[in-house]
Parts: structure tokens; C-alpha cells; sequence
């Protein structure tokens, strides 16, 4: 017999349920989400001269990724809507990869976490990125999008572990 906590998305049936949290205490919870987007050598060095033919790739992406968090209730059927307190994206340039690595950060007072949150801001930045950028390079590859950290609720602290 394994150790497996129940599935709370499904309910007594196994048809999927949205969870009811109005018990719970709102506390306050953030978490981190990371991932990667690998191109060209070519590609990396007209994104960084500011050469891309549809504009500001970096900071369309990061503006994108704002914003997805912002709506991940109305993109996955069953996340709650949270109220924000903040959302930060950065993109960082990685030469050696070549690419960027995609950060979100994403905090609110509730009675969920923001897990989903910070991974649908990655997600959507590296997906924009490919789209700012695909005229040059439609060989680009999205990698490695995990969940890095998560603080608060009743799990308390997690972080993934180091690969």
C-alpha cells in the first residue's frame, strides 16, 4: 500500500471538483517558478542588440507573463481567483545556453497558494518570447518550467531540490 495523499481536485465519485478552501485562513504565500528558453546563438544576439523584427522581445514577455498571472483562474478550470499583491517576472540573459531564463515571483493574502500562478507567468513569458522571436528562430525550445519555491500555507516552506 503507498503512502499517496488523496487527489483534493476529485471528489467522492472521481469527477473533478474545485476545492472548497472557505475554511481556511487567509495567510500570507508566495512562490517561485522558473524555466528556459533555448535558440540560436544568432537568435540570442539579435534579441540582446535590440534587433528583433517585432519589437521589445524581453519586455513584451515579461509584460505577458504579468498578466497571465493575473488570469490563471480563467485558464485553468480549476485555480482559484486570487487577489495579487504582487508579481514579478524577470528574464535573464544565459549566453552559454544560449537563451534566457524566465523568473516569476507571485505573493497574495488568501487561503490558497500561487503556485499555479508563478508556473502560468513563466509559461506565457517563454511562450511570448517564442512568438516575439520566432521570424528568426523557429527552432527555439521551452525547457525545464518547475516550480523553485513556494512559502506559506499549511505545508509551510518548500523549495526543489537541486539537479
Amino acid at each position: 500500500m503507498t503512502n499517496q495523499k488523496a487527489l483534493t481536485h476529485l471528489d467522492h465519485h472521481g469527477e473533478a471538483q474545485m476545492v472548497d478552501v472557505s475554511e481556511k485562513v487567509a495567510t500570507v504565500r508566495e512562490a517561485t517558478a522558473v524555466g528556459h528558453v533555448k535558440m540560436t546563438s544568432a537568435t540570442f544576439a539579435a534579441i540582446q542588440a535590440g534587433n528583433a523584427p517585432k519589437g521589445d522581445v524581453l519586455g513584451t514577455a515579461r509584460l505577458a507573463g504579468i498578466m497571465a498571472a493575473k488570469q490563471t483562474s480563467q485558464l485553468i478550470p480549476l485555480c482559484h481567483p486570487l487577489p495579487l499583491s504582487k508579481v514579478e517576472v524577470s528574464i535573464q540573459p544565459q549566453p552559454d545556453l544560449p537563451g534566457y531564463a524566465i523568473k516569476a515571483t507571485v505573493k497574495t493574502k488568501a487561503e490558497t497558494g500561487v503556485e499555479m500562478e508563478a508556473l502560468t507567468a513563466v509559461s506565457i513569458a517563454a511562450l511570448t518570447l517564442y512568438d516575439m522571436a520566432k521570424a528568426l528562430d523557429k527552432s527555439m525550445q521551452i525547457l525545464d518550467i518547475h516550480l523553485l519555491e513556494k512559502i506559506g500555507g499549511k505545508s509551510g516552506y518548500w523549495q526543489a531540490e537541486s539537479s
